[in-house]
């Protein structure tokens, strides 16, 4: 083959092109369009719609664009209109920009609520049900749990005063049934709020609106990123947002950590406001972050140092200590000293006498005084003694005697009773 034909054009069938392509869709009037701005000058605005002929948008179909929104649009800018008028053989067709702004709105109503994305709205005024708001140029409507910005006092307030009204009037006070009295919800009105689209019913022309949603979804967000942000054993500020049975929520700043209520102090609490109250600011250990389920576990005690670890400024072999009996076994007792200080009162030292069992002797939660015999800080162990106690605020003994019976208190004990105690005081 020649080089001539070998670069030849293929040669297409007219016929099968014009078969080929799809039959132009003819514009009914009412119909919505988008369209690229082609050119504007005062007989309105020329915009390509796809069709033989521009569209044009005269002065008087956009009347809703003040003069800067008119000055910012350009060539190339997309606009959706409404059809007034259908193109015909001579003229191309006449748009509205004004008549297409409530068909735009719900557009973007309807994306918002596929896409799950959030849009701002405008208070525009209330009911007894809630909030109208205006957002993409449709009035919807926020019902009163799905506000959250607004103080209930506020939402509640009317339908307390109008129940007073109804009271007055039964006793004919007239300037107290004043029906131009303050309602607190004006102070509302024109407030912009960040909304999700719960519902869209062009055909009833409904709209639902949720801020509480768009707000816990930024939280979710604000969440997300903190986690990434957390670095676990880094110190935090926070407030105290909440308390419950188990512990406090704490905002660290967008996000809620939870401090267990076994994390909130080294002694041992009843309730977690023991140590903390609502919009208490405090700084925080992070402790575990799990991203996976977007939880942050804090702690507040770790800050502080724990009381094993300083014990022996405190305390010293042969001091009678306040304790608290935690715990009774076969074997002995053990009783909280301070905090996460644990000690065993061995058998053989809860009395003089022979005991069956520590029952016999003491209960759980009893307030006892004891003697210390041994602090063993590596294994977090004491040795304590209510019987040497007793003895001893009955019967004081000297500095030197004291030396001498701390010593010897413990190797007397059999080794097996020993063993056994360790073992279960680890547990």
């Amino acid at each position: 083959m020649s080089s001539s034909s070998q670069n030849a054009s293929p040669i297409y069938d007219m016929g099968e092109l014009l078969d080929s392509m799809e039959p132009m869709k003819p514009l009914r009037r009412g119909d919505v369009v988008e369209g690229v701005v082609m050119r504007a000058d005062p007989d309105g605005i020329f915009i390509n719609i796809g069709h033989k002929a521009e569209g044009i948008v005269p002065p008087g179909e956009m009347r809703s664009l003040d003069a800067k929104e008119l000055d910012l649009i350009e060539v190339g800018d997309d606009l959706v209109t409404l059809v007034v008028r259908a193109e015909t053989a001579e003229h191309g067709a006449v748009l509205s920009i004004d008549r297409a702004v409530g068909e735009k709105g719900w557009r973007v109503l309807e994306k918002a609520m596929e896409s799950d994305s959030g849009i701002e709205g405008k208070i525009l005024g209330f009911n007894r049900g809630g909030a109208i708001a205006e957002a993409e140029g449709i009035q919807g409507f926020v019902p009163m749990s799905q506000l959250v910005s607004i103080p209930k006092d506020h939402l509640r307030q009317p339908q307390e005063d109008m129940q007073s009204e109804e009271v007055t009037q039964e006793g004919g006070d007239s300037e107290s049934a004043d029906k131009d009295a303050y309602d607190p919800r004006d102070e509302h009105i024109g407030k912009i709020l960040q909304l999700k689209v719960l519902e869209v019913n062009r055909s009833r022309n409904r709209a639902i609106f949720s801020e509480r949603q768009a707000m816990q979804d930024q939280r979710d967000e604000q969440k997300s990123r903190l986690i990434e942000e957390l670095t676990e054993g880094e110190v935090r500020a926070g407030r105290v947002t909440g308390i419950s049975s188990f512990g406090a929520f704490v905002d660290l700043g967008g996000a809620d950590g939870l401090v267990h209520i076994s994390e909130l102090s080294w002694d041992s609490l009843r309730s977690p406001e023991e140590v903390v109250k609502i919009g208490d600011e405090l700084d925080v250990y992070v402790l575990r972050v799990d991203a996976e389920n977007k939880r942050i576990a804090l702690s507040l005690k770790r800050l502080q140092p724990e009381p094993w670890d300083t014990i022996n400024e405190r305390h010293q072999v042969g001091d009678i200590v306040d304790a608290t009996v935690t715990k009774l076994t076969n074997f002995g007792a053990f009783a909280r000293v301070e905090g996460s200080v644990e000690g065993l009162i061995h058998i053989s030292e809860l009395s003089s006498k022979v005991v069956n069992h520590p029952r016999d002797v003491v209960r759980e939660g009893d307030s006892v005084k004891l003697k210390i015999l041994r602090i063993e800080l590596e294994r977090r162990r004491l040795r304590l003694s209510l019987k040497e106690a007793l003895e001893e605020m009955e019967f004081p003994l000297t500095n030197a005697e004291l030396g001498e019976e701390s010593a010897s208190a413990w190797p007397d004990q059999s080794e097996a009773d020993s063993s056994v105690a360790s073992d279960l005081a680890d547990e």
